[in-house]
């Protein structure tokens, strides 16, 4: 079942991840052959839709060598995607495991600076690709001198295609997003910490989250409100009522791409009609599937249906 999701994606990445037997200063380090993948917030939402059987258009910012060599990483794994210019070099971002401890450090570099135009560029690619009535996921970092208002001018630039917006940011993207209603944001996602952040204070309880999480939707920030919680999973928020999901017990190999999982399953969820409380079920059961597997590789759909069973969707 095909499914009318576009993301978006302005600071890309190819990722590299390794790992040594031991991560020490100032010596050499003996690392694994690397696994080479495509990364970036939107990148890999719609990586994540692909893997478990949906399909989603990336729309990317790309340049130079490295760019070329995350379309030609994408189109390997079949994403279609629909690629403008960008300033500079696409970035690179790597990790590495000590398997001693299985401790992982992830090393993120920031990305060319943008400009005005790069940023109606921007805009511009996504008017050409973005249909009516399409499900717009705005997720990963902004590159440096993207204004920290872009997603609520996002918001704003395609109110009139009758489209849904979900958006997982942070920072001062993040706090710029909560100031003002945001008729076309279906749903906003943040982990706990940037929720606490925001909060201004500590949110121990599921139920903690909640209240925060109406607080923004009573404020017309968007639609739906998403804390995550980590190993405690997510609870969700709306104008009618809120839901706290949480996945089975798993071991934890890799957290690198679970954030991105559950956007991609929650998203693909909702295209296909489900109701919002059951797109957050399967959005914790991706995130936790994700975590399954090694270096930056996401959720699998074998995995996603073998935990979906168990997981639990309360009411709060």
């Amino acid at each position: 079942m095909q499914t009318n999701i576009l993301t978006i994606t302005l600071n890309p990445a190819v990722d590299f991840a390794t790992s040594a037997p031991r991560v020490y200063p100032e010596h050499k380090l003996r690392c694994t052959d690397p696994s080479i993948d495509p990364g970036g917030g939107g990148i890999n939402v719609a990586r994540a839709v692909q893997m478990l059987g949906g399909h989603a258009t990336a729309l990317i910012a790309i340049g130079g060598a490295t760019g070329a060599q995350l379309l030609q990483l994408l189109a390997l794994e079949g994403v279609p995607t629909v690629a403008f210019q960008g300033p500079g070099e696409t970035r690179l971002s790597f990790s590495v495991t000590d398997q001693a401890d299985n401790q992982q450090y992830r090393f993120v570099l920031p990305g060319d600076p943008w400009g005005e135009e790069d940023v109606a560029r921007g805009l511009r690619s996504i008017d050409q690709a973005a249909a009516d009535n399409t499900l717009v996921v705005l997720s990963g970092s902004q590159p440096p001198g993207v204004a920290k208002e872009f997603p609520s001018i996002l918001a704003a630039h395609i109110k009139g295609r009758n489209a849904q917006i979900i958006v997982d940011t942070s920072g001062p993207a993040l706090f710029q997003l909560a100031r003002e209603p945001h008729e076309t944001i279906f749903a906003l996602r943040m982990d706990g910490p940037e929720a606490e952040e925001l909060a201004g204070r500590s949110l121990p309880t599921r139920e903690d989250s909640a209240e925060f999480a109406r607080t923004l939707v009573e404020r017309g920030v968007a639609k739906n409100v998403i804390v995550a919680r980590g190993a405690d999973g997510s609870v969700l928020s709306s104008a009618d009522g809120a839901w706290h999901a949480v996945g089975p017990r798993i071991e934890v190999v890799s957290k690198v791409g679970a954030g991105d999982s559950f956007v991609g399953a929650f998203a693909l969820a909702l295209a296909r009609g489900e109701p919002v409380a059951d797109c957050l079920k399967v959005g914790v059961v991706a995130a936790g599937a994700a975590c399954t597997t090694l270096g930056t590789r996401l959720c699998e759909k074998a995995t996603v249906d073998a935990l979906l069973p168990d997981a639990v969707l309360t009411r709060l």
